[in-house]
């Protein structure tokens, strides 16, 4: 296979061009619902007759069920392997035995959603491609889910028919690179008309590409703002696990996950499902990581991610993984697909972050704006204590203006303070011109404190963690979830050695 990996830009159709000259590659295109635009481009591009074995668009559902079986969801991953197995199961039946030895068959499929005539816009498609690297081998499959967001059904439509020409492209090209892959995705498109929330592939060529790596990058170069991993450290569609669900999150490094992150969940967990709201709902709980976190060292540590991945899997935990810094773009996204309430937790560090105007400068109302956004539609911040101890350490670290700022209420800070006395969301002062505004969403319930809570959790933190692993100190064991300790030392992550 051709590793075409050039800093040229190749316009969709020099794309399919270069595919159509390609004696080798010779395929089918199955598309059902608003996916109608892939076979087209090849088409339009001239030479298909030496590429396109057949072309199908099965419109109509009971004619469609006709051919590949009945579904539960048109559009969904399980259709779209149904038509995958179908079509490359023909080519293999009427095409082996004659040119088998000198060609490599592929089966691309989508079946996609367009904004309906009625309104409407949760338009959104699987596309997948099934190919062989070289003749006569197994084959390989790539399939990724993509949202559209041209507001125009047409566009939406010609924005499918070029993300499905540059899946057949990448799969054929440049599927030895897979981080160019990814990036060709959205060539003649960008993350504005179309984001890709999920890719998936499989097959003896890509025995040595880990799935969690590769949507790692749908969100590093920035292909999509957010994937979600399962407990089982497997990569989901987050509409598959979110749709019309209460969604309680955590955010942290987890670096490696501790016992008071799982306190944290526990705990504001125990709480979230007493809410009015939450009662008889299902409720998914999940731990966050930025990818501002990620790249805290300056470079993305594939094998750091890949450690906390698994020791939150370990722990039964599912872990997204998102570029939304801002809690408002957070809750904002899990709105897409749930009108349930959402239960944010976090520290005493998160909220002072929460409530820090400097993060807000590029919203025309402020930081004022921000807790408009932020609030809306159920939304509740539950808030983990933190010792006086830390929070002097939590205060070294920030900058001198912001210092200023924010500090314990005057009420416990005159006399008797000891380093165990605990700093809360009841007695922390935030800056002055917003002390009013804070102590209106504490005394309205918008923020809430988690109660409950195991004190002698709270002098744990990762970084104390990774030091002891570093200096082969035992005692780290007593600060991780059993569980975790088991996966870090059975796989030695985080830099873990049995010496």
């Amino acid at each position: 296979m051709s590793n075409d990996t050039n800093n040229e830009l190749l316009t969709t159709n020099r794309k399919a061009l270069r595919i159509n000259l390609d004696d080798q590659k010779y395929g089918t295109f199955a598309e059902i619902g608003a996916g109608q635009e892939t076979a087209r481009n090849f088409f339009h591009a001239g030479g298909a007759a030496g590429t396109i074995a057949k072309t199908i668009s099965a419109y109509d559902m009971t004619f469609s069920d006709s051919i590949y079986g009945k579904a539960g969801r048109y559009v969904s991953r399980k259709r779209l392997e149904t038509m995958l197995d179908h079509e490359y199961g023909l080519l293999e039946e009427r095409l082996s035995e004659k040119v088998g030895k000198e060609k490599t068959f592929f089966a691309f499929a989508n079946t996609v959603k367009a904004k309906g005539y009625r309104g409407g816009n949760d338009a959104h498609g699987w596309l997948g491609i099934r190919f062989q690297a070289t003749p006569e081998t197994k084959p390989n499959d790539i399939i990724l889910h993509a949202r559209m967001w041209d507001n125009d059904n047409l566009r939406q439509q010609e924005a499918i028919g070029i993300l499905g020409t540059n899946l057949i492209y990448g799969a054929l090209k440049l599927a030895n690179n897979p981080d160019e892959l990814i990036k060709s995705l959205i060539d003649n498109l960008g993350p504005e008309r179309i984001e890709i929330d999920l890719i998936y592939v499989s097959g003896e060529f890509f025995k040595d590409t880990d799935n969690r790596i590769m949507n790692l990058n749908l969100v590093n170069f920035g292909l999509t703002n957010a994937v979600l991993f399962n407990p089982e450290g497997e990569i989901m569609q987050p509409s598959e696990v979110f749709y019309k669900k209460a969604i309680l999150v955590e955010r942290g490094s987890f670096r490696p996950v501790s016992k008071v992150n799982i306190d944290m969940l526990k705990c504001s967990g125990a709480q979230f499902i007493q809410e009015p709201q939450v009662q008889d709902k299902e409720v998914v709980a999940l731990a966050e990581i930025t990818m501002n976190n990620l790249l805290a060292g300056g470079t993305l540590d594939i094998k750091d991610f890949l450690d906390r991945i698994d020791t939150l899997a370990a722990t039964g935990n599912y872990v997204l993984i998102s570029n939304y810094f801002e809690f408002y773009r957070l809750t904002a996204y899990f709105r897409r697909f749930t009108q349930e309430m959402i239960g944010v937790a976090m520290g005493i560090n998160n909220l002072l972050e929460v409530f820090n105007s400097k993060y807000y400068t590029n919203l025309q109302g402020g930081i004022l704006e921000n807790f408009g956004r932020l609030f809306r539609n159920s939304v509740k911040l539950y808030i983990y204590p933190m010792k006086q101890r830390a929070y002097r350490q939590y205060k070294k670290l920030m900058s001198e203006d912001t210092l200023e700022k924010v500090d314990l209420d005057e009420k416990v800070t005159t006399g008797g303070i000891t380093d165990d006395m605990l700093i809360t969301c009841g007695n922390l002062k935030v800056a002055t011109d917003l002390s009013h505004l804070y102590d209106y969403l504490l005394e309205n319930g918008f923020i809430e404190p988690i109660k409950g809570v195991n004190e002698e959790l709270l002098e744990i933190f990762s970084r104390d963690v990774l030091t002891c692993i570093a200096e082969g100190d035992a005692s780290w064991e007593n600060m991780v979830p059993a569980k975790a300790v088991e996966h870090i030392k059975k796989n030695k992550l985080f830099g873990y050695t049995s010496d």
